[in-house]
C-alpha cells in the first residue's frame, strides 16, 4: 500500500514538473493575439493599433519572423512600440532596428522607450534613437504627433517619465517643469489622446490619471506580472508591489484608460515567465 502510494505521488510530482517545464516553454517560445475594443466619441469610424512591449532581444523565429507575419496577419492601421524591445546590456540594437524595417512595411510605427533602452543609452549607446529613426519608426519621447488614419485624427504622444512630483510629493502640480510643459501642450487638443508610456505607474499614482487629459494610456512593463497563477493573476508588478491591478488589460482610472500589455518577452527575472504566453496585442478603436 505504502509502494503505490508513493509511486502515485512521484507520478503526480512528474505531470506537476513536466507541466511547469511545458509552460516555462510556452511562455517563452508561443505567441497569442489577443484583441481589446475600445470605444470612444472622439473618432467616427475605426481604427485598429498592433501594440508590442518588452521584447527584450528576443526572437521568434530568425529575425522576428514569426513575430512579423503574425503582426502583418492583424492588417493594423498602426504599429506602437512601447519599450524595453532590446536589453540594457544589449552589445548592439540589431535586434529592435530589424525589426522596426520589417514592420514599417506593414504600417507606420511609433516606437516610446523604456527603462532598457534608457539604460542602454546612458550606457554610451546614444546612436539607438537614429538608428530607429533610419529604420523608419517615429521615436517619441516627450514629443507626440498628429496621425491620419482613415480620415481621424489621433494624437500620439511619448512619455517616460513620470507625469507626477517625486520626492514625497506626488501630486501632479509638482511634477518637473519640462514635463509639465509636455503635457500641457500634448492635452491641449480636441482629437483623440493616445500616450506611449512604457510603465503604467507613471500615470497611475499620485493624482496624475486625474489631472492630465490623456485619453488612452498604453503600457507595458511588468511582463503580465512574470508569473501568472490561476485564480490570483500575476504576481510581479514593480512599483506597485505583489499582484498588482495594472499588469495586463484594460483599466478605466479616474478620466483615464490605462492599457497594460503583458509583453513579448523577459530579461534576467529571478523567474521566467510561467503561465504567461508571450502577447501581441491589438486595440480596436471604434465609435
Amino acid at each position: 500500500m505504502k509502494h503505490r502510494k508513493r509511486r502515485m505521488l512521484l507520478i503526480v510530482a512528474g505531470v506537476l514538473v513536466l507541466g511547469l517545464m511545458l509552460s516555462i516553454y510556452m511562455s517563452a517560445n508561443c505567441l497569442t493575439v489577443n484583441t481589446y475594443t475600445w470605444k470612444t466619441e472622439k473618432i467616427s469610424g475605426k481604427v485598429k493599433l498592433v501594440v508590442l512591449s518588452d521584447l527584450h532581444d528576443h526572437e521568434f523565429g530568425k529575425d522576428n519572423k514569426r513575430l512579423i507575419a503574425k503582426v502583418e496577419e492583424q492588417q493594423p492601421d498602426l504599429i506602437l512600440l512601447d519599450g524595453d524591445m532590446l536589453n540594457e546590456d544589449s552589445e548592439d540594437a540589431h535586434v529592435p532596428v530589424t525589426l522596426v524595417r520589417e514592420l514599417v512595411k506593414i504600417a507606420p510605427v511609433y516606437y516610446a522607450k523604456g527603462n532598457h533602452e534608457e539604460t542602454y543609452m546612458q550606457a554610451g549607446h546614444e546612436e539607438l534613437i537614429g538608428e530607429l529613426q533610419d529604420a523608419g519608426a517615429v521615436y517619441l519621447d516627450q514629443e507626440y504627433v498628429d496621425v491620419q488614419v482613415h480620415g481621424e485624427t489621433i494624437r500620439i504622444g511619448g512619455l517616460y517619465a513620470y507625469a507626477f512630483g517625486l520626492d514625497g510629493n506626488d501630486s501632479a502640480e509638482a511634477v518637473d517643469p519640462e514635463i509639465r510643459e509636455f503635457l500641457e501642450a500634448y492635452q491641449d487638443t480636441d482629437h483623440l489622446c493616445v500616450m506611449l508610456s512604457h510603465r503604467p505607474d507613471s500615470f497611475i499614482f499620485g493624482d496624475a490619471s486625474s489631472v492630465w487629459k490623456v485619453d488612452l494610456v498604453i503600457s507595458g512593463h511588468n511582463h503580465g506580472g512574470q508569473v501568472v497563477l490561476p485564480v490570483l493573476g500575476g504576481v510581479f508588478g514593480g512599483d506597485q508591489g505583489y499582484f498588482p491591478k495594472y499588469i495586463h488589460g484594460m483599466y478605466q482610472k479616474d478620466q483615464m484608460q490605462i492599457f497594460a500589455t503583458s509583453g513579448l518577452g523577459s530579461h534576467s527575472e529571478k523567474l521566467p515567465r510561467i503561465n504567461n504566453i508571450p502577447e501581441i496585442a491589438v486595440i480596436e478603436l471604434q465609435n
